[in-house]
């Protein structure tokens, strides 16, 4: 092969990979929200960043309803037993659950995948997962937009506004510093 041909190739796949992630990061509804807006704004639902009214329930049979969800702070974070992005946030996830769980903030765990009980009871074990784990049927994966890439992390105000959204894993201290400030507000 040509110097100059294989010139063309790369310039081709690098335009190729520059136009689908400008198409994939500007039609995604989810961008990212000023985390600099008041704290305590109320959502909008007309603008779509609003907390979705589905409920929700977790593989250990606890029930979440938009009703019980209202004055929390809800992380809602879209993730897959095979998604190796995820497993390496699971540990973050777990200590800043277990760090503000009694300060009034929700984490559910949106699994995407259908692994069967036992295969999940034993990666729960496996990664420490120590947060609800909700099987995320088709009403959640439509209310939130159908996230396209996992992990997929929302996090809402007390008032249920959306106020964060992060494509990718999250790390403790960028989660509790995000939480921190949600978490003063009543």
């Amino acid at each position: 092969m040509s110097t100059k041909a294989l010139i063309g190739i790369l310039l081709a796949g690098t335009a190729g990979i520059v136009v689908f992630l400008y198409i994939h990061l500007t039609s995604n509804p989810h961008q990212p929200i000023k985390i600099g807006a008041t704290p305590a704004e109320a959502c909008d639902k007309t603008k779509g960043d609003c907390l979705p009214e589905v409920s929700y329930t977790d593989i250990d049979g606890k029930a979440y309803s938009p009703q019980s969800l209202k004055g929390k702070v809800v992380v809602a974070n879209f993730w897959a037993t095979w998604c190796g992005p995820c497993k390496s946030e699971i540990p973050a996830l777990s200590k800043v659950y277990d760090r503000y769980k009694a300060k009034g903030v929700v984490f559910l765990g949106l699994m995407m995948d259908n692994p069967s009980d036992s295969d999940l009871l034993n990666f729960r074990s496996d990664f420490e997962m120590s947060y609800p784990i909700v099987r995320a049927g088709n009403d959640v994966v439509v209310s939130y937009g159908n996230p396209q890439a996992l992990p997929t992390t929302f996090v809402f105000n007390r008032s249920g506004k959306q106020v964060y959204t992060k494509v990718g894993p999250l790390n403790e201290a960028a989660l509790s510093s995000l939480l921190d400030q949600y978490v003063a507000e009543k």
